[in-house]
């Protein structure tokens, strides 16, 4: 078998799914793309261990690692997709950017703080 067959079939896959990491929108598309370049890397692995005619088949049972890692990651990813969906109705990556507090949360916590201490003083005062 010549290995240039599935190295360019790996490179295609790769490539894909780059473009789909870097130009896609919905976080879903974005794990599915991660999906699509572990694959390519998974078919490389192979077809390296099946070219050297390895012994002790490395490429394989590294790629079994990678199925493995690949599974918990995209169970794990997609939970987190839909816990976030459902706080904030949407699962735009570029909506997702801003998940910090802004500067006018802060001093409304500030004011809360200062009006506890002020009744807490009041009640002091009464006592």
């Amino acid at each position: 078998m010549h290995l240039a067959y599935p190295a360019v079939l790996a490179a295609l896959l790769f490539c894909v799914g780059l473009y789909g990491v870097l130009a896609r929108r919905n976080a879903i598309l974005v794990l599915m793309s991660v999906e699509l370049m572990l694959n390519a890397v998974n078919l490389n692995l192979v077809a390296f261990d099946v070219w050297l005619r390895d012994s002790l088949h490395a490429g394989q049972a590294l790629t079994l690692f990678t199925i493995a890692i690949a599974a918990a990651e995209i169970g794990i990813g997609l939970a987190i997709v839909l816990m976030v969906y459902r706080n904030r109705g949407t699962s735009d990556v570029d909506r997702l950017r801003d998940t910090a507090e802004g500067p006018d949360d802060d001093t409304d916590d500030a004011d809360d703080t200062d009006e506890a201490a002020a009744a807490a003083k009041k009640a002091e005062a009464t006592a």
